[in-house]
């Protein structure tokens, strides 16, 4: 009985050691899977486009006042947010944005679009299937009337044209700057890697933005272009009124939808908050 007795006393130490060492891999994924889940807020999606109008959002056209959506561009019909522009015969460089209320600093946002139709009459090529989403802008009411684009961090939609490359959620910077790998970017169009989307193919865009400290632009679950230190340009005479005691750095603004003479669907604006 001894020998029994002896022979079990391994086994028996061995599963208590497994067991503990079990417990402590679960406890450990548990607290990784609370930080993940600490710095998403409450894990929950929010849809900024209600799906039946415009509540929530303001509408700003160059040329024009606060809120004056000249010519029905900005309409919702079947549930999408759609950019038309069926009442214009000529573009007449009335560029578009169409902000949502509320300033937003540390989320991923995720939005659903795709380029339809022809362009209108009067604009310019490079327009052409062109579109895009502001992050960190300025508000809509610190626009001057005339004012094309808001000073902004600008994720470009871009569609193809059924033969040649043009990648989408590329980064463009009216009035202002990124830092990428090191570098001070000042050229106002930065190219991603992703591939090119022709037709009128629903394409998705996520853009996880962190502050001032770290930016992502992803197509269709692929990370095509990522950068940090988001600041006005001094140059620029809109940025230039925006900088408050020296401080240039952006950590915070506005989200809007454009409007570049190229119809377009918004089939899904969706955020989901981060903490800081």
């Amino acid at each position: 009985m001894m020998t029994n007795h002896g022979a079990i006393a391994p086994r028996i130490s061995i599963v208590h050691l497994w067991t503990l060492a079990l417990a402590l891999f679960v406890g450990l994924a548990s607290l990784v899977g609370a930080d993940e889940k600490s710095d998403k807020g409450d894990g929950k999606w929010i849809s900024l486009f209600n799906g039946k109008d415009l509540d929530g959002w303001k509408v700003k056209i160059a040329g024009h006042e606060l809120g004056d959506n000249y010519k029905n561009t900005y309409r919702v019909e079947n549930g999408i947010l759609r950019v038309c522009y069926d009442q214009y015969k000529q573009f007449d460089g009335k560029f578009g944005h169409l902000f949502y209320k509320d300033k937003f600093s540390h989320y991923i946002l995720r939005v659903e679009y795709r380029f339809v139709g022809e362009q209108t009459p009067g604009a310019p090529d490079w327009a052409f299937r062109n579109s895009g989403v502001m992050i960190h802008s300025q508000s809509p009411e610190s626009m001057r009337k005339d004012q094309d684009f808001p000073v902004s961090i600008e994720v470009q939609f871009l569609g193809g044209n059924g033969k040649d490359e043009r990648s989408t959620a590329n980064l463009c910077t009216p009035g202002t700057h990124v830092v990428m790998n090191g570098k001070l970017i000042t050229p106002h169009v930065t190219n991603s890697r992703s591939r090119t989307y022709h037709g009128d193919q629903w394409v998705t865009v996520t853009v996880e933005v962190r502050g001032n400290s770290a930016i992502k632009h992803i197509v269709e679950g692929e990370t095509v272009l990522e950068y940090q230190n988001l600041q006005l340009d001094e140059s620029d005479p809109d940025a230039k009124k925006l900088i408050k005691d020296g401080d240039k750095m952006l950590h915070e603004g506005y989200i809007c939808l454009q409007a570049e003479s190229h119809p377009v669907e918004f089939r899904k604006v969706e955020i989901l908050p981060l903490e800081k």
